[in-house]
């Protein structure tokens, strides 16, 4: 087994040995610590142990827990299956009981059981976010999220700029829900309320937007709540496309069901530089191997090429797009995205893309054009490393 269990109360010495020897990671928590601000930008257990035994109170712990992490597994090792402990434990969340005698082997099934159940059914969840403002990131999030949705189904769009979304613009959408009611009601997700609350668009995927009419966010992100979100979408569709918003900055630190994380930047000055310190700060939290760049608006002719951008933000470019601003427009006008056809080579270029992300199409694909062109404006992207080597 592979996994974290936060282990709250309790003296017994023997817990941690046990799980350990199956593979799990363990750390002990205060009874109010998942609770605590700090809890929500460090490590969460995948499941939580509350050993009841010698504290009884501690259940009542456990729907403060379950608010905050509705999908989280709970496990309650007890005296005795007592039938009010049972009643008092169901009531408060709890998935699981082992009573004692406790041994390796009940404690291990339980836990075996609850991450099987915490586990995602296998959707993946790719997020786009530019690296300044007017690099076209919501029309790739967008486009992607269609293209995905004509080859493979079952796409969900989530707008997460909840000041000034407006993905629904390009679907001609006006919602009734949005993903602030979402947002609002993790607490009582399951499968019937949020299919209640997706707008299905003319296209083919569906849509969780921001009102046009909605007014400017006031309260600060809870970034535990986009993670609910995200994780409970991931489940019921095979691709998940976040539209992330760079203004809203606290936002980039929920992608941790990210399967992909895009960063989208033209071959300006403004945008490779911004996108240098968050695509450091992407690489910290979730490692290299999620963070991907993607060009916007491609140009040959540019004086700062796509080798330029690959090696001043060290990461790799996973596609570029040609530049059709008429098309582009047109299409937004419209309320129909661009990649509802694959005529025009703006258009073509989604599907294609999308057909790497599902194994169907090649990995890579730039536009590129001789580095020594570019050599003047390369000096300002990459930092002088001969101090430093």
């Amino acid at each position: 087994m592979t996994g974290t269990v936060g282990i709250i109360g309790g003296n017994d010495r023997q817990l941690e040995p046990w799980l350990r020897a199956a593979g799990l990671r363990c750390i002990s928590l205060r009874a109010d610590e998942l609770s605590a601000p700090v809890r929500a930008s460090g490590a969460l257990p995948d499941v939580v142990l509350v050993d009841v035994r010698e504290q009884r109170g501690l259940l009542g712990v456990i729907p403060t827990i379950k608010r905050s992490y509705p999908t989280m597994g709970i496990a309650i090792i007890c005296s005795s299956l007592d039938p009010a402990l049972m009643l008092d434990a169901m009531r408060a969340g709890v998935n699981e009981c082992v009573p004692e005698p406790v041994t390796q082997d009940s404690l291990e099934a339980a836990i075996s059981r609850l991450l099987q159940q915490a586990a995602p059914s296998g959707g993946s969840v790719f997020a786009v976010v530019g690296a300044k403002g007017g690099v076209g990131a919501t029309t790739i999030a967008v486009n992607l999220a269609e293209a995905l949705a004509q080859s493979a189904g079952e796409v969900l769009l989530i707008d997460l700029n909840l000041s000034s979304g407006d993905t629904g613009t390009f679907f001609g959408a006006e919602p009734r829900f949005t993903v602030l009611e979402a947002l609002e009601n993790t607490h009582r997700l399951d499968e019937v309320f949020f299919r209640s609350l997706i707008v299905r668009t003319s296209s083919s995927l569906d849509l969780l937007p921001v009102s046009p009419r909605a007014p400017v966010a006031a309260a600060p992100v809870d970034l535990q709540k986009v993670r609910t979100l995200v994780d409970f979408a991931a489940r019921y569709y095979r691709f998940v496309v976040l539209d992330v918003p760079r203004t809203e900055s606290l936002m980039v630190d929920a992608l941790d069901a990210a399967t992909g994380i895009f960063v989208v930047v033209n071959q300006e000055l403004p945008a490779v530089r911004n996108a240098q310190g968050l695509v450091n700060r992407l690489r910290q939290r979730y490692g290299a191997e999620r963070i991907g760049i993607l060009v916007n608006r491609a140009d040959r002719q540019s004086e700062i090429a796509t080798e330029d951008i690959q090696k001043a933000l060290n990461a790799r470019i996973l596609y570029s797009f040609p530049s059709d601003y008429r098309q582009a427009i047109a299409s937004l006008n419209k309320g129909q995205p661009l990649a509802k056809s694959t005529r025009g080579r703006l258009a073509s270029s989604f599907h294609a893309f999308a057909q790497t992300l599902t194994g169907r199409g090649d990995p890579v694909r730039t536009e590129k054009i001789p580095a020594a062109e570019s050599s003047r404006i390369f000096g300002w992207l990459t930092p002088d490393r001969s101090t430093s080597e």
